[in-house]
């Protein structure tokens, strides 16, 4: 069933509000915002790659705190083991039983943060939860509660003793982006409020659980014409073929490319998909997983900006064949 015009107003308010409140304490960042609730009506996960103190940890507790949900923070480290993520099997001597003792990952909001500084062993117990819903430890699997969202952080600067993120792990992201350093309006008002801690204020709740798993599922019925499925796919060809990619964007990224449309279209009270919607989130949700040919880097050319050579060269279709 395709969602209403009035579904879809209804959808671009709550939106909103949610932006509006966490914007309280993470000023003159609405773009970012924004994306973060689009990540999360799709039912995906975001990776910021950005540098220390950016807000990171604010974004995640004010998500949570928003949609009335549970966060925890994993600070990745090269001695973290996997059952320090998922959970451990212990075994109970009073009743004889083994008993499940459940990890941080079963949160709704889970701030992995600097995930590349584990073993790539550790990196990849995110991957089941974050693709399937569910951890299996010993056999048995645990789902984890929706909505669930993992936010991943990594440092672009200081590399030494960390693991790069290999590209099958990349791909689980639905889309990448950074923070950034507030400017100088939204600084002046930070320093303004430097007597309170972050970690003091606490966020008033606009919506339940259950509301985000229902927006989910509403953000799922927003229609989308041919045309627009045809302009996706042309892009993501686009990037298999450039001669500056050594690899181009998987399947799975065209889909979470539709997928994040229909989301942005609904957080726009639309209840159709145009192809503003996929040139707005054509970089955050595919430059990430683009490998570019290392001749190409050396020459200065990054995955952003062949991205937006690719938007260029591609004609989208008019608004009149979208609708």
């Amino acid at each position: 069933m395709t969602m209403t015009p009035e579904q879809a107003t209804w959808f671009s308010d709550i939106f909103g509000r949610l932006v509006a409140n966490v914007e309280q304490v993470l000023l003159g960042k609405t773009f970012v915002i924004r994306l973060s609730f689009t990540a999360l009506l799709s039912e995906g996960h975001l990776l910021l790659e950005d540098y220390p103190g950016t807000g990171k940890t604010s974004l995640a507790r004010a998500i949570s705190q928003s949609v009335q949900g549970s966060t925890t923070r994993i600070q990745f480290t090269p001695d973290l083991l996997p059952g320090d993520i998922t959970g451990v099997t212990i075994y109970d001597q009073k009743s004889g039983e083994f008993e499940f003792h459940r990890g941080p990952v079963f949160s709704n909001i889970v701030l992995a943060d600097e995930i590349n500084r584990a073993s790539p062993k550790t990196q990849s117990a995110l991957l089941e939860v974050m693709e399937e819903g569910h951890v299996t430890v010993d056999g048995i699997t645990h789902p984890v509660q929706p909505p669930f969202m993992v936010i991943a952080t990594q440092n672009p600067i200081e590399q030494a003793g960390t693991y790069r993120l290999p590209e099958a792990q990349l791909d689980r992201f639905l889309m990448k982006t950074s923070i950034g350093y507030p400017d100088h309006a939204s600084t002046l008002r930070i320093l303004e409020g430097a007597g309170q801690k972050a970690h003091d204020v606490t966020l008033p709740p606009i919506i339940t659980q259950d509301v985000v798993v229902e927006m989910g599922r509403m953000a799922r019925s927003v229609h989308v014409d041919p045309s627009i499925n045809d302009y996706v796919s042309r892009l993501v060809e686009a990037t298999r073929t450039a001669t500056e990619v050594r690899l181009g964007a998987s399947v799975r990224g065209a889909l979470a490319l539709v997928r994040t449309a229909k989301t942005l279209a609904a957080a726009n009270g639309r209840h159709y998909v145009v192809p503003d919607d996929i040139k707005q989130l054509a970089e955050p949700v595919l430059a990430h997983r683009l490998v570019l040919d290392p001749e190409a880097e050396f020459d200065g050319v990054t995955a952003s900006g062949l991205l937006g050579q690719v938007l260029l060269e591609t004609p989208p279709p008019s608004e009149r064949q979208a609708v």
